[in-house]
């Protein structure tokens, strides 16, 4: 390191050096102060720490990046006053600290460009002097003062400005006289309050870029944003944006491409006809309190790949249009009142579609047999009304990350290409009415994490060749592809939120929680068999109902070895045998239920997760014994609690039982009847004792109830 830099040191004619991105660590050497001619240094993306003294005598300087290192750098850049020619410095992501006393001199340099963040104290007082600023970028300053419009008083030729998430308080306040070369403002994720100005649109008139968005902004949106012809992207969203949407926005902004609105209170109809934006590419409206209908001057937007009116109060149908918008990539208009089916135009969206979202609406009829996205990763239609079988859709949607088809009414089996989808990892099909067994198909599916199937007509057994898994184990060649597929930063990371029950409580996941999410919920169908062994490979599993069905056997001891499993459910069902001692190894377990089986001998030791379990967890199995049901185990050992009639594990067949009680019932009621019919002295006497028997019943009425009744009514 050190002889490598020896021989740097010694090109003092030196002009322009890159060492960027080469793991270079430890002090910037003194000897660096000989290179006077160097007038481009770029450090950027090294190790290198400690101070920048040994570029105060770099007086030709003028381009310095030391971005993404571990300097200490102080936020008046003091070391570099002297850099006369410095223009350009960039000090992202290095310990940038405030120092006690503050400079009285003024730098030489006047900069053109600058970027800092993680900046912590004081606002950079250097910059007060600086008045031929073109690109400031001052984000991630732990700051509460108010917004500096003196940087843009001063700097009249400032092109770009990015000053988010600096905690600035305050309202916004506009330079008092227009700004026309300002084309780039980002101030969002600060804490700013008040009105947006509403001369802004007069003021700024030259923006391209606004965000404004995760402020407390409240009050309308300036209809003078509509004169901001140049406007490609706007968001305004996570404010208290009241009011509508400005008309003259809508027809100005003829250029716009991104408008972002979400999270505010904005009501009234989306858009009228007068509209002309035909431009937009991404529009997010969510979260807001429009209502009406879709408004058809939508269709115009040819190029639109992002629609979300999620979380609104819109109803009518879907339209039809719609499907012609083939550059559509995601659709997303959840929690509205939408109605209607779903149109058979969509099927021409099979080429881009990646995401549709359109749960908790009243969408019904049946889904498009052609409806079959291949690019699609994400599809939740839960909480509609939907009906019907599932035929052909999605079908060929191969790269199908997650399906949600929930609380709907579709009908039929659960059909055998569902095992082509080899990239599913969430799949919900819980409270519908789908029969039929379970498809051996899911076993080739080796990416799930979740399966909910729960609250169907199911039959037959359970696969014992399902596997589960979670996304956060899969490997990371998966955790790409599938981040490709649905445009995530650089993890599975979807939005959307998947609901599922466990331990009782039905909670929605999305985000990094849904990757470290494993469940299986089978419960209230009619399955039958046993739970086969090969539970032991849901080692990952969080959560296992199989409650409500009619399985048998015993609980197998490989449950116990579902280490991570924190909910379990096997109540009713018809499960006979001892409970499993090992279970008790289960340390994250914080929800357990065998009630309603057939299980005998004693409850498992009260000791770790168990001691936390009452008697509700093991109610109505009739030969189970020991704490904390009331009835305690014998001196001789719970056997002597189970019944005789079965000696190999305790249980009784509920079958037999059922069948001798109804024979055992007519026979009686039989024999009655033909001693009557044999015998007419004893023919008469029952008949005689019924009639006797009415008679007491009529006086008794009449005696006791009707008088009473009468006499409360007229109280």
């Amino acid at each position: 390191y050190n002889a490598t830099f020896a021989g740097f040191c010694e090109l003092t004619s030196l002009q322009y050096l890159d060492i960027g991105y080469n793991n270079l660590r430890g002090n910037l050497p003194e000897c660096f102060s000989n290179l006077t001619s160097l007038e481009s240094l770029l450090l950027y993306s090294n190790q290198f720490s400690g101070s920048i003294s040994a570029l105060k005598s770099l007086t030709s300087l003028r381009t310095l990046d030391l971005s993404d290192n571990y300097f200490e750098i102080p936020s008046s850049l003091g070391p570099l006053f002297n850099l006369s020619k410095l223009q350009s410095i960039f000090a992202d992501n290095n310990t940038i600290y405030a120092e006690t006393e503050m400079h009285s001199l003024a730098p030489t340099f006047q900069l053109k460009e600058i970027s800092i963040s993680s900046c912590v104290g004081s606002f950079p007082q250097f910059l007060y002097h600086q008045h031929d600023l073109r690109h400031v970028y001052l984000s991630n300053i732990n700051l509460k003062v108010e917004f500096p419009n003196w940087l843009l008083e001063n700097n009249t030729n400032l092109y770009a400005l990015d000053l988010a998430n600096n905690s600035f308080l305050g309202p916004f306040q506009l330079p008092s006289l227009s700004h026309t070369a300002l084309s780039y403002l980002d101030i969002s994720k600060n804490s700013f309050y008040g009105n947006i100005p509403n001369e802004i649109g007069a003021k700024l008139p030259s923006l391209w870029f606004l965000n404004m968005s995760k402020n407390n902004f409240g009050g309308s949106i300036p209809v003078s944003i509509g004169d901001m012809n140049s406007l490609r992207t706007l968001d305004l969203s996570n404010n208290k944006l009241t009011g509508g949407l400005p008309e003259h926005l809508a027809m100005g902004c003829s250029l716009l491409s991104v408008l972002i609105l979400s999270n505010n209170r904005l009501q009234g109809s989306m858009f009228s006809s007068n509209f002309n934006l035909i431009n937009l590419r991404e529009l997010q409206l969510d979260m807001n309190l429009f209502s009406g209908r879709i408004p058809d001057c939508l269709s115009n937007c040819t190029f639109l790949t992002t629609l979300d009116l999620s979380d609104n109060q819109l109803f009518g149908d879907i339209p039809r249009w719609m499907g012609n918008m083939s550059s559509l990539e995601e659709i997303v208009m959840a929690n509205n009142h939408l109605e209607g089916p779903i149109p058979k135009e969509f099927c021409q969206l099979n080429l881009n579609l990646k995401l549709l979202d359109l749960s908790v609406n009243s969408i019904s009829g049946s889904l498009p047999s052609c409806f079959s996205p291949l690019w699609i990763s994400q599809v939740h239609l839960s909480r509609n009304k939907l009906q019907g079988p599932l035929t052909d859709a999605f079908r060929n949607s191969t790269i199908l990350v997650t399906l949600d088809l929930s609380n709907n009414r579709l009908t039929g089996s659960i059909p055998n290409w569902i095992g082509r989808l080899s990239q599913l990892s969430y799949l919900l099909l819980n409270n519908n009415h789908f029969e039929g067994e379970i498809p051996v198909q899911l076993c080739k599916l080796g990416q799930l994490s979740l399966i909910d199937l729960s609250n169907n007509k199911l039959s037959g057994t359970i696969p014992p060749c399902l596997k589960i898994t979670t996304l956060n184990d899969v490997s990371q060649e998966y955790v790409r592809y599938v981040a490709a597929v649905a445009q995530a930063p650089s993890s599975f990371s979807p939005d959307e939120p998947i609901e599922f029950t466990t331990k009782n409580i039905s909670y929605s996941y999305k985000g990094r929680v849904l990757t470290l999410l494993s469940g299986i919920d089978l419960s209230c169908n009619k399955l039958t068999g046993e739970i086969p062994h090969e539970v032991k490979n849901f080692r990952k599993i969080i959560a296992l109902n199989l409650s409500h069905n009619s399985l048998t056997g015993p609980i197998p001891p490989a449950v116990s070895e579902l280490k991570q499993i924190e909910s379990l459910d096997l109540s009713h069902n018809n499960l006979s045998g001892k409970i499993p001692s090992q279970l008790v190894g289960l340390t994250y377990l914080s929800s357990f239920s065998v009630a309603y089986n057939n299980l005998s001998g004693s409850t498992p030791e009260r000791t770790a997760q168990f001691a936390t379990f009452e008697e509700g967890s093991y109610l109505g199995n009739r030969f189970l014994c020991g704490p904390p049901l009331p009835n305690n185990c014998s001196t001789d050992g719970p056997s002597s609690l189970t019944p005789t009639a079965s000696t190999d594990n305790g249980s009784i067949d509920m079958n037999v039982f059922y069948v001798s009680f109804v024979v055992s019932y007519v026979m009686v009621l039989l024999s009655i009847a033909i001693v009557l019919y044999i015998n007419p002295y004893w023919r008469r006497a029952w008949f005689h004792h019924i009639e006797a028997g009415i008679t007491s019943c009529y006086y008794f009425v009449e005696d006791n109830i009707l008088p009473k009744r009468f006499h409360c009514g007229n109280m």
